[in-house]
């Protein structure tokens, strides 16, 4: 059984000064993610399924079916120039003005995407315009989870820390399964309305998406680790010159860490178009797998986060991305033999629960490498160059293995060794689940910022 949220520490563990209403962040961390990945995903479950035929007919459709994925990719290219520039002002000026920023960006370039001229109107200037509007998600998604993931993190008690930021990750599962179940209408359509109309429609929603995050985050307090060290004019003036000569190891621990994110991408939009456009399946089906599995995940992921808070970060990360590595193999030759009950099975099972795992714990893991003064922008550099290299896996797994029936065992080999690369870095990290918050990321000689008093966490003398 878990812990009540807002049971108190363990006797003898008081709250530090700097810690505030960890359900109260929690909870805005996972309405703002579910609002902001809506948007996110809806583009992703459109380039699999509707845009190489509407921005790029003229190609084959195995190579516009691959171009459409590669906007899909493209949006993560721009994910570390938003982390390195929203990083700097979520350490400089505060953690509310990226959640604020990043949350009116995406919404409003997803509406754009959904007014865009197609290529028999208007030519190459379509996809143009595509790839441009899809910059500008990445470059709002640069900054967003890790913002939240400092927000959370810094409300939290120490004891619960990877409990409490799991609900970042957990919003972006429920901002996944409405973007699917947004399009599983959609997709039901004639294939007429749906290529000329009805894709249009998730992206128009993006409106009330982007006005809701809107109110929610702007009526969001600053946290208060940030507005202690305002106060103690401990705030870095240049945090990315702090961050790259005190933690740079860290840095590119997390960078190669993230990588992990393939999984997600491989399930989300190389396994669905492989599925429709190789396989021949009903969309439906995939896309009924994506809400299941996502609706466990809800579930699955504060599970896993509040294990991490009691055996620590390391072995649940670990157990979940080999889990990874080895389900995939059955998840996509699930789908290359057309059987819905082990594509149910595996899908489920692989990315609802058991990548779960590892979504439940790197809000915390990435987040306690670094020390305040640099955490948000240290956590979105080191992930969004990982989640870079994720963007571009279904691309990449899909040129290398080709475009045939058999060329699951090749996508599924790729994402095995790229998890294996995660369980490499993760295993010679630091275990950071009973070290106090006010301690996290300092080095041997430093000292507590003044005005944070030590707390004692359970397991550390």
């Amino acid at each position: 059984m878990t812990d009540h949220p807002d049971a108190p520490p363990p006797a003898g563990q008081a709250l530090s000064p700097h810690q505030g209403q960890p359900r109260k962040a929690a909870l805005a961390a996972w309405i703002g993610s579910a609002l902001e990945y809506y948007d996110f995903f809806i583009y992703g479950t459109a380039a699999a399924l509707v845009f190489g035929k509407v921005f790029f007919p003229d190609s084959e459709p195995a190579a516009g079916t691959l171009l459409a994925l590669a906007t899909f990719g493209v949006g993560y290219l721009a994910r570390p120039v938003g982390a390195f520039v929203l990083g700097h002002v979520g350490d400089r000026f505060g953690r509310k003005k990226v959640l604020v920023f990043t949350v009116s960006l995406m919404g409003v370039a997803t509406f754009l995407v959904g007014c865009l001229p197609t290529y028999s109107q208007v030519g190459v200037l379509a996809p143009v315009l595509l790839v441009t509007l899809r910059l500008m998600q990445g470059l709002s998604a640069g900054g967003e989870q890790a913002g939240a993931n400092s927000m959370t993190l810094e409300h939290a008690p120490s004891h619960r820390r990877a409990y409490y930021t799991s609900f970042t990750l957990n919003g972006t599962q429920a901002g996944q399964i409405l973007a699917t179940a947004i399009f599983l209408p959609i997709a039901a359509m004639p294939e007429d309305q749906l290529l000329s109309w009805g894709w249009r429609v998730p992206f128009w929603l993006s409106a009330l998406v982007m006005i809701a995050a809107y109110v929610i985050r702007n009526r969001l307090a600053e946290t208060p680790v940030f507005e202690e060290q305002a106060a103690q004019g401990e705030v870095a003036e240049m945090p990315l010159a702090v961050l790259f000569r005190d933690h740079w190891r860290d840095v590119l621990r997390v960078m190669v860490a993230a990588v992990i994110a393939s999984v997600s991408t491989i399930f989300t939009v190389y396994a669905l178009s492989y599925a429709v456009n190789t396989i021949e399946l009903s969309k439906t089906p995939m896309l009924w797998v994506g809400v299941l599995a996502n609706l466990a995940a809800l579930a699955a992921i504060p599970f896993w986060g509040n294990m991490a808070d009691r055996v620590g970060r390391k072995p649940i990360f670990i157990g979940g991305s080999l889990g990874c590595a080895v389900l995939m193999f059955g998840y996509l030759w699930s789908i290359s033999i057309g059987n819905w009950g082990l594509i149910f099975f595996f899908g489920i099972v692989m990315f609802g629960l058991v990548h779960s795992a590892t979504s439940g714990v790197w809000p915390a893991f990435y987040g306690e490498m670094f020390s305040a003064r640099v955490r948000l922008s240290g956590t979105a550099i080191g992930t969004q160059i990982g989640f870079a290299i994720a963007g571009f896996a279904p691309t990449i797994a899909g040129a290398i293995a080709g475009s045939g029936k058999d060329a699951w065992f090749g996508v599924a080999v790729v994402t095995a060794v790229l998890c294996l690369v995660n369980v490499a870095a993760v295993a010679t990290g630091r275990e950071t689940a009973h070290v106090p918050t006010e301690e996290l990321g300092m080095k041997p000689g430093d000292r507590v910022p003044a005005g944070m008093a030590r707390e004692s966490v359970p397991g550390r003398s």
